[in-house]
């Protein structure tokens, strides 16, 4: 790739899209080209189809998204499929009208289907039931992907889509409402190491910078409410409670090695990519047939490494300092025993991640600190 190529983040303010512009610049692209939502509202057609008429651009990174936990799935599936569909139909299309050629689209992990083989390759794309938590976003993020090959098909571009495994890093959303796994469990360990010391100054300045502490937390952790905080102390020691039996098992990617992935990919030729595709199609493994047509470039992102969540809880509780005891809510549900990518396409092109899940975590809530003041 030519370091003077203009380059289009779309999405460059959110966890991902902001990952990506960082490792760009690092590696010497000067032509990053950004609008926020206020100036492009990427759910716009006729905003998307002026700005690809009206801007030079050689190469589109499509990182926006609607994205959310379990919690905001289920709250809110009306607006996880239409903006997505909205989102990627007018990048995408817009893109290829304006005659770019190259295209790098975001999946994810989680829209593999629920019972899939263990780990994941990308060849189980539509080969089974979707998680219903999460299937109006699965299905749009699929679209997204067919719309890649398809365009691929008819119109001869190199639009190449990746799969990231579950994410964490800066700019991530603590919204404990909202929130994905890991975001969500730094943040109440936290909460919980600060309820221990009777910081309640600096919980108001949590609450302050990343959202409303839900009434149950506050309870759990002995946090008095709000606006009592400066005039009460806690009723019990503070707890930390998860969802489910911690059981299930999950992987983890630093944003950072995401957007390196990214790069990579985007910097390899047509060829090395369908070798790839070539050899692991060579190797069954006895799942359903395909969906993934020659003119699908489809890789999973991820570490290939994979754990508890009751083991990440204690590991997180260990790097934020947190000495309390975690309680399980059983009542609650444990959600799809595994969900492992297989990386070994991306390992054959010679790409690894460059963080372990420990020094990720402990940058992560650095960065978390350095925010919240």
């Amino acid at each position: 790739m030519n370091k003077d190529m203009r380059i289009y983040i779309a999405g460059h303010g959110g966890m991902v899209g902001s990952a990506m512009q960082r490792c760009l610049q690092k590696a010497g692209f000067t032509r990053i080209v950004t609008r926020s939502h206020a100036a492009l509202d990427l759910t716009d057609q006729r905003a998307v189809h002026a700005f690809f008429k009206e801007t030079p651009v050689d190469y589109v990174v499509l990182a926006a998204a609607r994205v959310g936990g379990i919690h905001a799935n289920n709250a809110f599936p009306a607006d996880f499929i239409y903006q997505n569909l909205m989102i990627q139909t007018n990048v995408i299309h817009g893109a290829c009208r304006a005659g770019v050629r190259q295209l790098l689209f975001l999946g994810s992990s989680c829209i593999y289907p629920q019972m899939a083989a263990q780990p994941m390759r990308e060849e189980a794309l539509l080969g089974g039931r979707l998680e219903p938590t999460n299937e109006p976003y699965a299905i749009a993020k699929i679209a997204g992907i067919k719309m890649c090959e398809s365009y691929n098909r008819q119109y001869g571009t190199h639009y190449r889509s990746v799969m990231p495994t579950n994410l964490y890093g800066p700019n991530d959303n603590y919204d404990l409402e909202t929130s994905h796994a890991m975001p969500a469990l730094i943040r109440k360990c936290h909460l919980a190491k600060l309820a221990e010391r009777r910081a309640w100054e600096a919980i108001e300045q949590d609450e302050r910078r990343y959202g409303k502490i839900p009434d149950d937390i506050r309870e759990a952790l002995g946090i008095p409410p709000a606006g009592a905080l400066n005039h009460g102390s806690a009723s019990k020691a503070p707890k930390l409670v998860l969802w489910g039996t911690g059981q299930p098992y999950r992987e983890f990617l630093h944003v950072d090695d995401l957007a390196s992935a990214c790069l990579f990919i985007m910097q390899q030729p047509d060829a090395a990519l369908a070798e790839v595709g070539r050899a692991a199609s060579a190797n069954p493994t006895g799942d359903a047939p395909s969906s993934l047509r020659p003119e699908t470039c489809l890789l999973n992102i991820g570490t290939g490494e994979d754990l508890t969540i009751r083991e990440l809880a204690g590991l997180v509780k260990d790097v934020v300092g947190f000495n309390g005891d975690v309680v399980w809510d059983t009542s609650r549900p444990d959600g799809t025993p595994k969900k492992q990518l297989d990386v070994s396409r991306l390992q054959r092109l010679g790409w690894r991640p460059a963080l372990s899940l420990r020094d990720g975590i402990e940058a992560t809530y650095r960065d978390y600190r350095q925010a919240s003041g």
